[in-house]
């Protein structure tokens, strides 16, 4: 380590974290003797540990409903934790990029509620679900969350501040992106996305091509 990057390390405030365990979890032993060795090193600064079983209310109103649960900063992570994956999201608390990994954990997971919860508080977020979208071979049950989370923002500023982008897929080299670019672009319900969907009339794609007329007449018709 050179002595400016161990100037930083230094200066980098440790995270807290907020393990809930259970009796008779299995994996709750191992994660708490893991957390309790990284405040030893100093690698966490402060470590609460609660169970459930006697804090009922906690874990109900932080939305627990299994154990281990490990809330690391921002991040709230479940299930069994090795040392390397806890160590790999408290770095990611100071580097660029890190929510955006923490949201595509959440739509892998499935937790939609918790990832629309964070993007409502985040309004810079929403782009993160771009990459998504562009990536024609990203998990299904992921592109799926990202398109379900970006439908429910039909007509908003959300969706309004994303057309540049959504303009920019509409020209990828995949027919999914452009159909799902041009979905979007009639979602906006702003006039600006017209151009865009226009052009996609001609595409060689036949999906993209009704995509992109369905969208155009219920623009009109608005």
């Amino acid at each position: 380590m050179t002595q400016r990057s161990a100037e930083q390390a230094l200066e980098a405030p440790a995270a807290e974290a907020l393990l809930l365990i259970a009796p008779g979890c299995p994996h709750c032993p191992a994660m708490l003797e893991i957390l309790g060795r990284m405040v030893k090193a100093g690698e966490i600064a402060e470590l609460r540990v609660a169970n459930v079983a006697a804090k009922p209310a906690l874990a109900a109103r932080l939305g627990v409903r299994s154990v281990p649960w490990l809330k690391l900063g921002p991040y709230e992570l479940t299930g069994a934790r090795s040392y390397a994956e806890i160590k790999e999201w408290l770095s990611r608390l100071s580097a660029a990029g890190g929510m955006a990994d923490y949201l595509h954990l959440l739509l892998k997971e499935g937790r939609l509620d918790a990832a629309q919860g964070l993007l409502q508080n985040g309004a810079a977020l929403w782009a993160d679900l771009l990459p998504i979208l562009a990536n024609p071979e990203a998990a299904m049950n992921v592109r799926l969350g990202a398109n379900a989370l970006l439908e429910g923002q039909a007509a908003s500023a959300a969706l309004a501040g994303l057309l540049p982008q959504f303009r920019q897929l509409a020209r990828h080299a995949d027919a999914r992106v452009r159909a799902d670019a041009c979905y979007f672009l009639g979602l906006s319900a702003r006039p600006e996305a017209q151009p865009a969907l226009a052009a996609a009339l001609h595409d060689a794609d036949a999906e993209v091509r009704d995509i992109a007329a369905e969208a155009l007449a219920r623009m009109r018709q608005e």
